[in-house]
């Protein structure tokens, strides 16, 4: 668990700030939350917020060195799973 300063300093954001942060689209984001493929995110009442470190360590999963990476691939698939 994290300590009550950690805590303090975490950063949320809500879905258009966080689509815009990694260069998607809100409506992008939406569908991700609903197929289970996207990022961490929180319910905190009635709003969906990312923290701002869920959304760099979903788009660290993501990276690849090439177009031969096999994490490319798998990137590829799960972006075109839910067309």
């Amino acid at each position: 668990m994290l300590d009550r300063t950690a805590q303090l300093t975490t950063r949320y954001v809500r879905t258009p700030e966080a689509a815009r942060l990694l260069g998607l689209s809100p409506r992008t984001l939406e569908k991700y939350r609903c197929h289970g493929n996207g990022p961490t995110f929180r319910k905190l009442g009635g709003r969906v917020v990312y923290s701002i470190g869920d959304l760099e360590a979903w788009a660290d999963q993501a990276a690849c060195s090439s177009t031969s990476d096999p994490r490319y691939v798998e990137a590829r698939a799960a972006g075109n799973a839910h067309r």
